[in-house]
C-alpha cells in the first residue's frame, strides 16, 4: 500500500511563543518584520497589542478585515508608519496617493487594467515570455544554475516595458533588477527612527544610503517621460497607444502633474512588477520541492499549449498552473501587510456577538502574512497545496481570508494583469524547462516590502 505523499512545507519563521522586548523589536523589524509574529497572531480572530506604546488591532477575521477595508473603509487611514516607508520612494503614486489626488489618478488609470483591456496585452505576454526563455537554453544543455529570482525580475520587467510602454523604458532589465534590491534593501524598510516617532527632519540612515539609487530610478523615469513627450510633439502620427501616452495625455487642469505621473510611472515600474516578479520565483521554487503538483502543472501545459495558440484562454484553461501561482502567493504574499488607522471610535461584531473595539488613533493591522498561515482558516496552513485553489475547491475560501492583490477601494488596479502574466510567462517556461533546488538552494523569507527570499533562488535548468 503506498503511502499518502506529504505535501511540501516550505521555509518559513517559527512563530514566537513568548513577546518580545522592545529591543528584540526594534532588531527584528530592521532585519526581517515577518519574524516578530507569535503564535497568538496565528491562532486568535484579532488581538489588541501595544507597539512602542501605540495601540495596535492585529484583525485576522475575515469580517473584521471586510469591516475595516471596505464596509467602514472611510474611517480609516493609511498608517504613519507605512507612509513614512512608502512615500519617499512613491510619492504621489498610487499605493501612497490619498485624498482627491489618489481618485483622480484611480479614475484615470482603471480604463487601461480593465480585464477587457488587460487581455489585449496577452500576446505581448506571451512574445516577451518566449523571447527571454531563448537565454535558457544554454543554461539547460549545460545544467547551468542560475539565480531565479533575478531572472524573473528581468522578465516580469520585460513585460511591463513592452505592455505598459511600449519598450520606450530608458533602461535595461539588468539595471533594474539591481537598481530596485538597492532600493528596497535600504528605503523599502522601516529605520529605527520610524519607530521611535523621531521628528522627520532627524536623519533617517538607512533611507541616505538609497537616496542615490532613487537619484538614478527617477532619472531614468524623466527621460522616458521626456522621449514620449517629444516623440508626441514631433511624430505624432507613430506615437504608441499605451500607458505611457495615457498617463501623459492626463497632464494638464483637472488631470495630473508631471510630477504625478512620474510617480506612477514609478510605483508600475518599481512595484508593478517587483511583486508578480517574488510570487513567479516562489511559484518555481515551491511547484521544484513538490513533484506531483509540478507534474500535474506540467501535463496541463502540454496539453493548452499544444491544442490552444491564443494565451487570452490560457487563464481559464490552465487551473492547476493558476492555483500553483496562487498558493504560492498565499504563502508568499508579495504584500505581507496592510496597514490603517482608525480616524474615530469603531466597533464590530462577530457572528457569535463577540465585539471589538477601535478607539481613534488604533493602527489597524492585516496582515496577509499572518492571515494566509491562520489556524483558524486553512488547512495545514504551513504546506504548499495548490489544489485548494481549484475551481471546484475556491467556494470554501472566504473572500476576505485571501489577500494577495489587497482587497476594497484601494485593491491592486494591476490585479488581473499580473494573474494573466503570471499564468503565460509559466506556461511558456515549462512547457520546455524544468527548474530544480541545487545544494545553494536556501531561500528564507524576507519583507522588504515584498516577501523576497534572501539568498536568491539558485535553481538549476534543465530540457524536460
Amino acid at each position: 500500500m503506498d503511502m499518502p505523499v506529504r505535501p511540501f512545507v516550505p521555509p518559513a519563521p517559527v512563530p514566537r511563543d513568548t513577546p518580545p522586548s522592545r529591543l528584540e523589536i526594534m532588531r527584528t523589524v530592521m532585519r526581517n518584520p515577518l519574524e516578530l509574529w507569535g503564535e497568538p497572531s496565528f491562532r486568535l480572530k484579532w488581538m489588541k497589542t501595544k507597539f512602542f506604546n501605540e495601540r495596535t488591532l492585529i484583525a485576522n477575521h475575515p469580517g473584521l478585515v471586510r469591516h475595516v477595508l471596505v464596509d467602514n473603509v472611510q474611517n480609516y487611514s493609511m498608517a504613519r508608519i507605512r507612509q513614512l516607508i512608502l512615500r519617499p520612494i512613491l510619492r504621489d503614486g498610487l499605493l501612497t496617493a490619498e485624498g482627491d489626488i489618489w481618485k483622480r489618478s484611480r479614475k484615470a488609470m482603471a480604463p487601461v487594467f480593465t480585464p477587457r483591456h488587460a487581455r489585449g496585452f496577452a500576446e505581448q505576454m506571451l512574445e516577451q515570455s518566449l523571447a527571454f526563455k531563448t537565454r535558457y537554453a544554454r543554461a539547460a544543455d549545460e545544467g547551468e544554475v542560475r539565480d531565479i529570482a533575478v531572472d524573473m525580475t528581468e522578465l516580469t520587467f520585460d513585460i511591463l516595458s513592452a505592455t505598459l510602454f511600449s519598450g520606450h523604458v530608458a533602461g535595461t532589465e539588468e539595471e533594474f533588477a539591481g537598481d530596485i534590491e538597492r532600493l528596497l534593501s535600504t528605503m523599502g524598510r522601516v529605520d529605527p527612527m520610524d519607530l521611535l516617532k523621531a521628528p522627520r527632519w532627524i536623519p533617517r540612515v538607512r533611507r541616505m544610503l538609497g537616496q542615490g539609487v532613487l537619484a538614478k530610478f527617477r532619472n531614468i523615469v524623466k527621460q522616458t517621460m521626456a522621449n514620449r513627450q517629444a516623440m508626441m510633439r514631433d511624430d505624432p502620427d507613430n506615437v504608441p497607444e499605451d500607458f505611457l501616452t495615457l498617463l501623459i495625455r492626463l497632464h494638464g487642469p483637472g488631470g495630473l502633474t508631471l510630477d504625478e505621473i512620474e510617480d506612477n510611472i514609478i510605483t508600475f515600474i518599481g512595484a508593478g512588477h517587483e511583486t508578480t516578479a517574488r510570487a513567479l520565483g516562489w511559484t518555481l521554487y515551491c511547484l521544484a520541492n513538490s513533484p506531483e503538483d509540478r507534474q500535474k502543472v506540467e501535463a496541463e501545459i502540454d496539453d493548452v499549449v499544444a491544442r490552444e495558440p491564443d494565451p487570452v484562454k490560457w487563464l481559464d484553461m490552465m487551473p492547476w498552473t493558476r492555483a500553483a501561482f496562487e498558493e504560492a502567493m498565499r504563502l508568499y504574499p508579495p504584500a505581507p501587510s496592510i496597514n490603517r488607522a482608525a480616524i474615530r471610535d469603531d466597533t464590530w461584531q462577530d457572528e457569535t456577538g463577540e465585539t471589538v473595539t477601535i478607539e481613534a488613533g488604533t493602527t489597524v493591522l492585516v496582515m496577509p502574512w499572518t492571515l494566509h498561515r491562520h489556524t483558524l482558516f486553512w488547512d495545514r496552513p504551513e504546506a504548499f497545496m495548490p489544489s485548494r485553489f481549484l475551481p471546484e475547491n475556491r467556494g470554501s475560501i472566504d473572500r476576505f481570508q485571501y489577500l494577495p492583490f489587497g482587497v476594497g477601494p484601494r485593491i491592486c488596479i494591476g490585479a488581473t494583469f499580473a494573474l494573466q502574466e503570471a499564468v503565460i510567462a509559466l506556461g511558456a517556461l515549462l512547457s520546455e524547462f524544468r527548474f530544480d533546488c541545487v545544494a545553494e538552494t536556501r531561500p528564507w523569507p524576507v519583507q522588504k516590502l515584498t516577501t523576497q527570499p534572501d539568498g536568491g533562488l539558485p535553481m538549476r535548468i534543465s530540457r524536460r
